[in-house]
């Protein structure tokens, strides 16, 4: 059995459900599990230390998760089209992983939700591809065979999976971006089991 890592960060939930899909399509495939993790805030004002397991949702990733991992699905909010801080806060402390190059060649996705339907959703998907080209990851975006991307008025990309949530975040999931988050999780870890 091989390990997916599906981590992310997610302030008002929108990411964490998508996370969960995710998980879910990586677990249709035969032998690959998924390993859902998150990551503590950042405070712009001062330094924290926030406890090492959250009092809810998923636990907070560590170094390991990444090396553990057969392949990684990372998602974020979309803030100004970039991906939210505590998610390149952690990134951030993976320079020890590039040297070794221990996350080279592992298959990985992106994945981020916004709050309007032009809230910058592939750029910041492709912000998130940035640290990972630099790991030698490989990236995976779904296919143009994947019909949804063809009819989604909400979210949706070749780059990644993406959600309009709405300026509260309370827009629901659409059946058409379930489909490709599930699709996603199916294509990673399809990937991973080739590449092991």
């Amino acid at each position: 059995m091989i390990e997916v890592l599906v981590l992310y960060y997610s302030r008002d939930g929108s990411v964490a459900r998508m996370a969960q899909l995710i998980a879910r399509g990586v677990e249709e495939v035969e032998g690959v599990e998924a390993r859902i993790r998150s990551v503590p805030p950042v405070s712009p004002l001062c330094e924290a230390v926030e406890d090492s397991i959250p009092q809810q949702g998923a636990p907070y990733a560590t170094l390991e998760d990444l090396t553990e991992c057969a392949g990684l699905a990372l998602g974020s909010p979309a803030y100004f089209g970039n991906m939210a801080a505590p998610l390149k806060a952690f990134l951030d402390t993976t320079g020890a992983l590039w040297l070794s190059g221990a996350m080279a060649g592992k298959p990985a996705a992106v994945f981020t939700s916004s709050g309007t339907l032009h809230g910058g959703q592939e750029s910041c998907l492709l912000s998130m591809m940035i640290p990972l080209l630099h790991h030698g990851m490989l990236l995976l975006g779904l296919p143009a065979t994947q019909s949804e991307l063809a009819t989604t008025t909400s979210g949706g990309s070749p780059y990644g999976v993406s959600h309009w949530a709405g300026p509260d975040g309370g827009r629901e999931i659409s059946e058409e971006e379930t489909r490709l988050c599930r699709a996603l999780g199916r294509r990673l870890a399809e990937s991973a089991l080739r590449l092991r």
